[in-house]
């Protein structure tokens, strides 16, 4: 960017130096500059816009010697190329034209009227209606960290205070798409592995006078004492910083907050990103697939409202067993009538996006037919009411928030037309008898065009040219347009206007007194129609958090029916909460995999995890079922957590404050970590902080590293879980360590259980069954072979398996069981031979030199131990 020394050269163009002075004071955004029908992109701009956007760059001259890069995008399509630069991480600037280029004299005045980042976005277009847009601020002092988060779509607000190591973590379970932090403290989050953008300001920005002023300044109040923040500094702090954010990038647009939410991270179930995306809770599958998610699996909400409200709940799973008693009863309520379900479920079908509708009205920017959607949803509150008043008298507190807001849909059904045309401003919106002043201008509009068009027959009968026409243009208004050859017999009061090829335009008189009229009586109709829209609007906006609070309501009606709708079509039951050390299930299914079987294909599972029986080894053949049966448990308890039924006969489930999960085989690049580096950090982790009120998923423990090592580890893992006082954790365990069945003869708390498998030969059928007890083979010979290994490497394995079970010739003593002594003598014997086809020229080889080598390697390996 030029140095503001160049704004006053006078080798550069007036437009020129305006965009400078704008893109001086928003550095930090792409400027979309107005010019007519495009935004238009200058300089390293420009090259940033071509290349995310895969547009030509071009260029321009605005000055001596002066060709500048440029590239811009057509107005009318906007929204399209934003969409893809704010999900790309950038911020832009839209500097739109103040001042109309028609009446201006010079340069048109502009300036920026908006700044549009990841977490400010507004626009209907650019967002996901079934989740939330979220905005994050952070404030960090030591070891102790401030967190507020706002949703500006929906008035959404909330901070809350928690240990600096604890900051991450939560993030992860808000995922923001845009943080603010303290550029002394960029590092914190600019290096966390995540999908958000990170904004660095300067630290001022978090002084805790600062924040305070700007919080009290929003809500123009006295005092924060009825947030209930006197005491969380930091949450202030973080939360100031947000409303001083919006003030900078929403510049003149309203924003709608409801007011500062405190809550606190110990009233919720931690779940880190490892645990929402191996228990696959927003998506599935290797494709990251939203309908192979347990979202998916649960989610049968009729509104955008509900949708979001489910999944906060599914990442944010209650320890209140009173909150989840309520949320259970409610499910109950619905699941016990299926009528009244299926009437609820339609009329939710209709009902518009309350929320965001209502925060666009307060911003100014909503459209009449989403007025109209708000009059339609709003005008089913009292029948909603009745009905859910009706289902169950322990849903009235429910009852009580679905409170009608009569005089909002009264406002609209007077003052918007029931089919508006076009854009505001062009006549086509406001109702006939809201405005006197309207009234008229529409009828002075409409009796001048009537006249206009009949002068048409009027001046063909004056004239008696046939061919004679009256038509309009931008740039010369109405016209009479007559034929080159029927000029000569034209009246006197004809005045010559513009000559095409083969016609002639004319006006009269009567003509431009009418077609002043009719652009005046538009010109007025545009403005008073205007006013009138944004006075309905602030009429609206005055019952804002009444249609709020209505809002939430709806939400939570669709999330209660919709949960017991799905509990319904897949077969689940309320289960039993307490804050006991429990988790028993009775046929227990995977709410996920069972939706992808054909049906009754699925095999349920029981499960029992108790003080006697806390950890569970779970051994059996790869492929059978050990993966899905253990993230089954923990999907049940965190369905139970958030107050819905889940897939099982029956289920007892003690209230657990974590869910940690290690499986499968990735590693980190980036890092320098690898496979086996990842796994021991990632359960390093869990055994640093789980508490005996957590529920542990581990699956294959050990598997990155040797047998003996991987093996040490894995026992060690569940001794210390066992053993240790601060742990004592329910434990799932998945492993193919056989060996680690003898822990149960030697731990009183570990339970051991297999997978069933049926043997035909050497055919195996995996009964996906957990039973009691160990295995001990892992069938993995078996597995290749399903999985389409080559039939000779497939035989050779059978071979080598064949050999490491019976010993060797010099009297190894037969075991079912793989010695550390058996696999270096195996390897040994033939590591000999391996060095020598190494070795081997095969390239230079005759036909008849192969086989004799062949040959030869053939007798040294019958030769060998």
């Amino acid at each position: 960017m030029p140095h503001p020394v160049f704004l006053a050269c006078e080798s550069v163009t007036p437009i020129r130096r305006q965009y400078l002075k704008i893109k001086e004071a928003y550095r930090d955004s792409i400027v979309l500059f107005r010019m007519g029908d495009f935004y238009e992109t200058f300089d390293d701009d420009a090259r940033i816009v071509s290349r995310e956007l895969e547009i030509t760059l071009t260029g321009r001259n605005l000055g001596k010697n002066l060709r500048v890069p440029m590239a811009g995008v057509p107005a009318h399509s906007v929204d399209s190329y934003l969409a893809r630069l704010v999900k790309k991480g950038h911020q832009v600037a839209i500097c739109e034209q103040l001042s109309d280029p028609a009446t201006s004299k010079g340069l048109v005045d502009r300036d920026v009227v908006r700044v549009i980042t990841p977490g400010t976005v507004f626009e209907d277009s650019l967002l996901d209606p079934r989740a939330n847009n979220y905005l994050a601020s952070v404030a960090i002092d030591g070891e102790q960290a401030g967190l507020a988060y706002v949703d500006i779509t929906t008035g959404e607000f909330a901070a809350t205070e928690l240990p600096l190591a604890g900051l991450l973590l939560e993030l992860g379970r808000v995922a923001p798409r845009e943080v603010l932090i303290p550029r002394s403290y960029a590092g914190v989050i600019e290096s966390s592995d995540s999908d958000w953008n990170a904004t660095p300001l300067d630290d001022t920005r978090f002084s805790l006078d600062r924040a305070t002023n700007a919080l009290l300044s929003w809500y123009r109040i006295h005092t924060l004492e009825s947030f209930g923040c006197e005491n969380m500094p930091l949450a202030v702090m973080a939360a100031g910083g947000i409303v001083e954010y919006l003030e900078q990038t929403r510049k003149s647009a309203s924003v709608r907050l409801d007011s500062l939410a405190m809550y606190f991270t110990d009233q919720y179930m931690v779940l880190d990103d490892r645990a929402r995306r191996n228990l696959e809770l927003f998506e599935g599958g290797r494709g990251e697939q939203r309908e192979l998610s347990l979202l998916a699996a649960v989610d049968r909400t009729r509104t955008a409202m509900g949708a979001r409200l489910l999944r906060r709940w599914l990442g944010q799973p209650l320890l209140d067993l009173v909150a989840l008693e309520q949320r259970l009863d409610a499910v109950a309520s619905f699941h016990g009538d299926g009528m009244a379900r299926g009437a609820v479920s339609t009329a939710l079908s209709g009902t518009a996006d309350l929320e965001r509708i209502i925060s666009r009205v307060v911003a100014g920017s909503v459209n009449p037919r989403e007025l109209l959607a708000l009059k339609s949803s709003l005008e089913t509150l009292p029948e909603l009411r009745e009905r859910i008043s009706a289902l169950d008298p322990g849903l009235q507190w429910l009852a009580g928030e679905l409170t009608p807001v009569p005089e909002v849909p009264g406002v609209i059904d007077a003052s918007i037309e029931s089919e508006p045309s076009g854009a505001v401003g062009d006549g086509g919106v406001i109702r006939r008898g809201f405005s006197e002043r309207i009234d008229e201008l529409k009828d002075a509009t409409i009796n001048a065009r009537q006249y206009i068009a009949s002068l048409e027959h009027k001046e063909r009968e004056r004239t008696g040219v046939r061919s004679l026409r009256v038509g309009y243009n931008q740039v010369f208004g109405y016209y009479i347009e007559v034929s080159k050859s029927q000029t000569d017999n034209l009246p006197d009061d004809y005045i010559r206007r513009q000559t095409l090829t083969n016609a002639e335009r004319y006006i009269v008189p009567e003509l431009k007194e009418y077609e002043s009229r009719v652009l005046n009586a538009r010109e007025q109709l545009a403005v008073e129609e205007e006013a009138a829209y944004r006075r309905v609007c602030a009429q609206v906006a005055e019952s804002a958090a009444q249609i709020t609070r209505a809002a939430s309501a709806i939400a939570h009606v669709d999330v209660f029916s919709g949960l017991a709708q799905a509990a319904t079509e897949n077969g689940y039951v309320r289960p039993v909460l307490d804050e006991g050390p429990a988790i028993t299930v009775k046929e227990g299914r995977h709410p996920v995999v069972e939706r992808v079987l054909p049906v009754g294909d699925y095999v349920p599972n029981d499960v029992d995890l108790s003080n006697e029986s806390r950890v569970l080894v779970l051994t059996g053949p790869n492929m059978a079922g050990k993966s899905t049966y253990i993230r089954q448990v923990a999907l049940i308890t965190l369905l139970a957590q958030i107050g819905s039924f889940v897939p099982a006969t029956a289920a007892h489930i003690g209230l657990v404050d974590r869910i940690f999960t290690r499986v499968g085989l990735q590693d980190d690049l980036a890092t320098g970590q690898s496979t086996f580096m990842v796994e021991m950090v990632e359960t390093a982790a869990i055994l640093n902080q789980a508490t005996p009120r957590s529920l542990v998923i581990l699956d294959e423990i050990g598997r990155g590293t040797s047998t003996y090592d991987g093996l040490s580890i894995a026992r060690s893992v569940i001794e210390h879980i066992h053993n240790d006082p601060r742990l004592g954790c329910k434990t799932l365990f998945a492993t193919h360590y056989h060996e680690l069945t003898q822990l149960a003869s030697v731990l009183p708390g570990v339970r051991n259980f297999s997978v069933a498998v049926m043997e035909e030969g050497n055919d195996v059928v995996f009964l996906h069954r957990i039973v009691p007890g160990g295995a001990d083979k892992s069938y993995g010979v078996h597995v290749a072979r399903l999985a389409g290994l080559p039939q000779g490497v497939v035989n050779r394995a059978w071979e080598v398996l064949s050999d490491l079970e019976s010993g060797n010739e010099q009297g190894s003593r037969r075991t079912s069981r793989t010695t550390a002594s058996q696999q270096l003598a195996l390897f040994s014997v033939e590591s000999e031979l391996t060095d020598e086809v190494r070795a081997l020229d095969v390239s230079n080889m005759t036909p008849m030199d192969a086989l004799n080598k062949l040959y030869e390697l053939q007798e040294k390996a019958n030769r060998m131990p």
